[in-house]
């Protein structure tokens, strides 16, 4: 199975794109598709750290979620884990450009077959996830 690739280029230099992951109160605001909130009931940020957190979705279900950071370079690049089903490993690189930073979001599912049946969910939710970090960067 081939990962879910998606990238953003965002007016804003990869420290402010690093602060808005490592910083739970701007991470809960943008973080999940358009009409999601968050709360965080556990947030480590650091390799081997356990983030756990509940997704509140727009349809008023709620969604909780596990994760532990496997690997962090300030600036750089954040690896999540994301540790109950479904089963998922998220890179988020940032590179410094011109313009400011080039986001790059990699999603690569455990099971090809649940990554089949959630990509109608996971291609816009990726989107607009750029697109809620974007909004939080520019309103920082």
């Amino acid at each position: 199975m081939t990962p879910f690739r998606h990238s953003r280029e965002l007016a804003a230099p990869p420290s402010a794109v690093f602060d808005a992951l490592r910083n739970p109160e701007r991470l809960a605001r943008w973080w999940g598709p358009d009409g999601f909130t968050n709360t965080f009931e556990h947030f480590d940020f650091q390799p081997g750290g356990r983030w756990t957190f509940t997704m509140h979705g727009p349809d008023g279900r709620h969604y909780p979620n596990e994760a532990t950071f496997t690997q962090i370079e300030p600036d750089r690049s954040v690896r999540i884990r994301h540790t109950c089903a479904p089963l998922f490993d998220l890179h988020i690189g940032l590179e410094a450009i011109p313009a400011g930073t080039r986001v790059t979001w990699v999603q690569q599912f455990d099971d090809p077959q649940v990554a089949d049946a959630v990509r109608h969910i996971v291609e816009p939710a990726n989107e607009q996830n750029l697109s809620r970090l974007a909004r939080e960067l520019a309103a920082a």
